[in-house]
């Protein structure tokens, strides 16, 4: 049997196949080459070249299979030519998506967020989270645009989606309204920054971290690990508190009630004790004051200052427990009681 008496759907198929056993051998020598080369000049870490490996191989079969001379003009594969321009389509986008990914990875290894001075750190990551979700979705979004445009089904009726587009505009804008508005602080959060990741901050009464800002939620980590996840917008519409918008430096506040007896000077000497002593001050505020007194006891506030929110955390709940150990052994007569004053009324 010769070649010419093949039937010719059968050397197209033939043809292809071989085209792509051909496309993955090439493709995994050019990702060998090019990860030596990256990684010889520290462009990229090993998992960000690894992203690199399944779009090559992709792109390199869709090249193959376009320029390849083993297939004729007249391919006889039925929907070969609609397959190949949405195989193009999906190539460019997936390429697209991965060098934004890479080039974030790339940015953000010039930044650490785990030092004590974090700001520009978080400030950069943020951006660059938000952008990169905000870039990848609209690509996504404008590959599967293209890939519909190649049915010719989809063309014909075009007419009748624009004669309908004013109505469906409005039910789709009534729906979705609270995701645009959302969409819209999320883009606004990125630019103006009321919040970045690693930000302290408490909303809706919880003391948290900024885990996760998406293009539609932030994600808060509670003190006790959990989660809350609000809207993006809560953080353009409504108040709340971020205790390192400027810095990470914090300053740590404890309440003590003791009675009107109490030495403050002997207090205010046991807290530069105190403080001196820790790990957790950073030798910058310490400062004691009487800041309310009532009939039945004085107030008395501690000021201290920590690096960041966590070491001021911990910096407070050690002098508290000092504090109130050192009135236990030095001064028991000071802690906070009623007094009751008993008269002896004599009969007339």
């Amino acid at each position: 049997m010769e070649i010419a008496d093949v039937p010719s759907y059968l050397l197209d198929v033939g043809a292809v196949m071989l085209i792509v056993v051909g496309s993955y051998i090439i493709g995994r020598v050019a990702y060998w080459i090019l990860a030596k080369i990256l990684g010889r000049h520290y462009l990229l870490e090993k998992e960000d070249i690894s992203r690199l490996k399944k779009p090559l191989l992709f792109v390199i079969l869709v090249i193959g299979l376009q320029v390849h001379p083993l297939l004729r003009p007249e391919l006889n594969l039925p929907g070969w030519e609609h397959l190949s321009r949405l195989m193009q389509i999906t190539a460019l986008a997936w390429v697209l998506i991965v060098l934004i990914k890479g080039a974030r990875a790339v940015l953000l290894r010039q930044y650490d967020v785990n030092v004590a001075d974090n700001l520009k750190a978080r400030k950069v990551t943020t951006q660059l989270q938000v952008f990169e979700r905000i870039f990848v979705v609209l690509i996504v979004i404008l590959a599967f645009a293209f890939g519909l445009m190649t049915f010719d089904s989809i063309r014909q009726i075009g007419a009748s989606i624009i004669a309908s587009a004013g109505i469906a505009g409005l039910i789709i804008g009534v729906a979705a309204q609270k995701l645009l508005a959302n969409l819209l602080a999320g883009f606004q959060i990125a630019i103006s920054q009321p919040i970045r990741l690693d930000d302290v901050v408490i909303v809706e009464n919880e003391w948290g971290r900024v885990e996760e800002i998406t293009l539609t939620y932030v994600v808060i980590q509670i003190w006790d690990q959990r989660r809350l996840v609000v809207p993006s917008n809560y953080f353009i519409e409504k108040p709340f508190q971020n205790w390192t918008r400027q810095n990470a430096e914090l300053l740590g506040t404890v309440f003590i009630y003791t009675d009107y007896m109490v030495p403050v000077d002997k207090l205010r000497e046991a807290l530069t004790s105190i403080l001196e002593k820790s790990e957790y001050w950073d030798g910058k505020v310490n400062v004691l004051q009487v800041t309310n007194a009532t009939e039945k006891a004085m107030e008395i506030r501690a000021l201290m200052s920590a690096k960041d929110s966590p070491t001021a955390w911990d910096l407070r709940v050690l002098v508290r427990e000092q504090l109130i150990t050192f009135l236990q052994k030095n001064y028991p007569e000071c802690l906070p009681k009623s007094r009751v004053e008993l008269v002896d009324k004599k009969e007339d």
